[in-house]
């Protein structure tokens, strides 16, 4: 059965299959012995052919040495779709990309760093790193991110360095999103729209050496506090931008730095209300519902009174 041809530019899945060299030479007569020479130079030549389908041919607009892919700063829409299957540093930093396609690492097994700075991505696809076991270095900063999923780095738990910065957009980080990530070294969330941050997200990163986190409109509300407890424990093991991060809220404590907050800041979250409290709440409330019942009672009398009065004054005078 004919099939249709794909369209120009479409981006097809790679099938990660080598070409068998076999397969071209059994289709060939034999043609006898061949002379030395020429069987030196027919050699030579199919093993330039394997290296090439091996992998090497380079995308157009990039540039590729020592498993390097190069194609930053080329104005590019997209991803390019074909890379060199053992691509180490792949690097599509200062274009214009806006999506990348589902299962686009796939083939890419030796992938060790991805730099995908100052694109316009919105978000990654599902499973975009379940191939790329060997991704250690991903800097994913001056995008649009909205939120962290907790599939983002699904697999990737060979990953040490993770750049989220400069994502103003970026305003939700699942308590999830790091899960698995064990080697995780370096963490930059700095200059984002975060207002809160949970706990979970980072209490399971024991290699967690450096940690950004300013720049972000913080809320230092009590839903902060295990956060901040958790942080002032590790800050002597973990390097933080303690100098810029600052508090947004609430009013009392706007334009504190982050780190200088203590229990004592957080005392009014610890508050607890005794049954003599709420039998006191509740005796004033009966007290000021039965002076304002009174008051009422006073006023409408005061106010019959005059009308009374303002009436009687009024018929002496006729």
């Amino acid at each position: 059965m004919d099939t249709a041809p794909a369209p120009v530019g479409s981006l097809q899945p790679c099938s990660c299959q080598l070409p068998k060299m076999g397969d071209t030479w059994s289709q060939l007569p034999w043609p006898g012995p061949p002379h030395p020479a020429v069987l030196l130079v027919s050699l030579l030549l199919a093993s330039g052919v394997m290296r090439s389908d091996a992998g090497t041919s380079c995308p157009v607009l990039c540039t590729c040495h020592n498993q390097v892919v190069d194609c930053s700063s080329q104005r590019l829409f997209s991803v390019p779709p074909d890379l060199p299957m053992d691509t180490r540093n792949l690097s599509l930093a200062h274009n214009r990309i806006t999506a990348v396609p589902p299962g686009y690492l796939t083939c890419y097994m030796e992938l060790r760093v991805l730099d995908l700075r100052n694109n316009s991505l919105v978000e990654l696809p599902p499973g975009l790193f379940l191939h790329a076991k060997r991704l250690a270095h991903l800097d994913l900063s001056y995008n649009n991110l909205s939120h962290v999923p907790a599939d983002m780095f699904q697999e990737a738990h060979g990953l040490v360095h993770i750049d989220l910065s400069h994502n103003p957009w970026l305003r939700r980080v699942h308590p999830q999103a790091f899960q698995g990530l064990v080697h995780l070294r370096d963490l930059d969330l700095s200059y984002g729209g975060l207002a809160f941050l949970s706990l979970e997200a980072l209490e399971g990163l024991p290699g967690l050496v450096t940690l950004q986190i300013g720049g972000n409109p913080w809320v230092c509300g009590c839903t902060m506090e295990p956060l901040l407890k958790w942080l002032r424990n590790r800050i002597q093991r973990c390097t933080a931008d303690s100098q810029l991060a600052e508090c947004r809220g609430p009013p009392e404590v706007e334009g504190a730095p982050l780190f200088s907050l203590t229990e004592e800041s957080f005392k009014a979250c610890h508050l607890t209300l005794t049954l003599d409290d709420y039998l006191f709440i509740a005796f004033v409330g009966f007290v000021v519902s039965i002076a304002s019942v009174v008051t009422n009672f006073l006023l409408g009398i005061t106010a019959n009174c005059c009308h009374r009065w303002s009436k009687a004054s009024e018929e002496e005078e006729i």
